[in-house]
């Protein structure tokens, strides 16, 4: 069953058209890989979910409610959590603020206090870290607090935006590991990731995206063999 249906939609910013008749879904138990190149349209198309912009045509659904109109704060409270491109946490604050700030909108004390509990036993160095002021972690801790912050919502679908950016091939496996885990636990990920390669590793399924267009689709292991997507994203 689709928890997240996305059925033709366009987007613009301004005059330009970033998104065209893109359409899209993600199943209960599902991680979900969306590649391309840099300006494909990858993060608007999760702008345009999440309700940062608003599509000119087509319709959104999430959990069989209409979101397609929804300003984003009322999309995070269904229960639709992102992690954004450039992690965007709040320096100067603690690492449990910043986690604490992800459950802004729940009124759950003890359920919190368990999402808490959820993150740090995901990401242990992030434990150890909780007193520290996020701005001094290195890049793959703060994309671990990213995760986990969004992670506090508790949500029933995570969108994440390249969380492999600029990190060391040792962190990056971390992550993907972890993501495999979160999803394990019950959690669907739509993911839009870069590093193809990874993301179609750890994907039941996949959308290419090229100039705003979905052009492939399939399952993850069917795409990482597609010799179209092997010698455009994965440089063989």
């Amino acid at each position: 069953m689709a928890i997240l249906e996305v059925e033709g939609v366009d987007t613009f910013y301004g005059r330009s058209q970033a998104l065209r008749q893109v359409s899209l879904h993600v199943d209960q138990g599902e991680i979900v890989a969306l590649i391309g190149s840099n300006g494909a349209g990858k993060t608007t198309t999760l702008r345009t979910i999440s309700g940062l912009v608003p599509p000119a045509a087509g319709r959104i659904s999430f959990q069989g409610t209409d979101i397609t109109r929804l300003q984003a704060s009322r999309v995070a409270r269904l229960g639709l959590g992102q992690s954004p491109e450039g992690r965007r946490l709040f320096s100067r604050m603690s690492v449990t603020d910043n986690l604490l700030l992800g459950a802004y909108s729940r009124r759950d004390r003890a359920g919190i206090r368990d999402d808490l509990e959820r993150v740090y036993g995901l990401f242990p160095v992030i434990l150890e870290r909780r007193r520290q002021i996020a701005g001094t972690l290195s890049g793959g801790e703060q994309q671990m607090l990213a995760v986990g912050r969004a992670l506090m919502l508790r949500p029933k679908l995570l969108l994440l935006d390249e969380p492999s950016l600029g990190l060391a091939p040792i962190m990056q496996d971390t992550i993907f590991r972890t993501l495999v885990e979160i999803n394990a636990q019950g959690t669907p990920i739509l993911l839009v990731e870069q590093n193809a390669n990874k993301a179609l590793q750890i994907a039941h399924r996949g959308y290419v995206l090229e100039t705003g267009v979905i052009v492939q689709e399939g399952p993850g292991r069917e795409l990482l063999d597609s010799e179209d997507v092997r010698r455009a994203y994965l440089g063989m």
